[in-house]
C-alpha cells in the first residue's frame, strides 16, 4: 500500500476512531524500512510498501493492531451523535459566514466561543 493508503485503511479499521497523520505514517515507515522489516518501491510516483519476512514474523509475535485497541469499547452510536451534531454546527456556522451580515457572522463566532467555553465548564462541572 501507499502511505495515505494506510493512513485511509486504519481509519476504517478502527470505525473511525483512530486516523494517524501523515506526520507520524510517514516516518514510521521510513524506520520500518531502514530497521528492514518492510520495503519500498516506486509506482507512480509514489512508494508503494509491502512487509519483508522479518516483517511478517514480527508482525506476527507483536501485540494486537493498534487499530484494534483503539476501536475497543467505543460506543459507536454516540460517537455517531457526536459527528453528526458537530457537522451540523459547523454546517449551520459555515452557512451564516458565506451569506450573513458582518454583524450576523460577529454573532455566530460568539455563539461558536460561547459553546467551546461552555463544553469546557461541563469538565469542571460548572454550569
Amino acid at each position: 500500500m501507499h502511505g495515505y493508503e494506510m493512513i485511509q485503511e486504519i481509519a476504517e479499521r478502527s470505525g473511525g476512531a483512530w486516523k494517524p497523520s501523515p506526520g507520524s505514517v510517514y516516518p514510521t515507515l521510513q524506520l520500518l524500512e531502514d530497521e528492514g522489516l518492510i520495503v519500498s518501491e516506486a509506482e507512480g510516483g509514489k512508494k508503494l510498501f509491502a512487509l519483508t519476512e522479518s516483517g511478517r514474523s514480527a508482525a506476527e509475535e507483536g501485540p494486537d493492531a493498534p487499530w484494534e485497541e483503539a476501536g475497543r469499547g467505543v460506543d459507536w452510536e454516540t460517537l455517531h451523535e457526536i459527528r453528526q451534531a458537530g457537522f451540523g454546527l459547523m454546517e449551520a456556522f459555515g452557512q451564516v459566514w458565506k451569506t450573513g451580515s458582518k454583524g450576523q457572522r460577529d454573532k455566530a463566532l460568539a455563539v461558536i466561543n460561547d459553546a467551546r467555553k461552555k463544553l469546557y465548564l461541563i469538565l469542571a462541572d460548572e454550569d
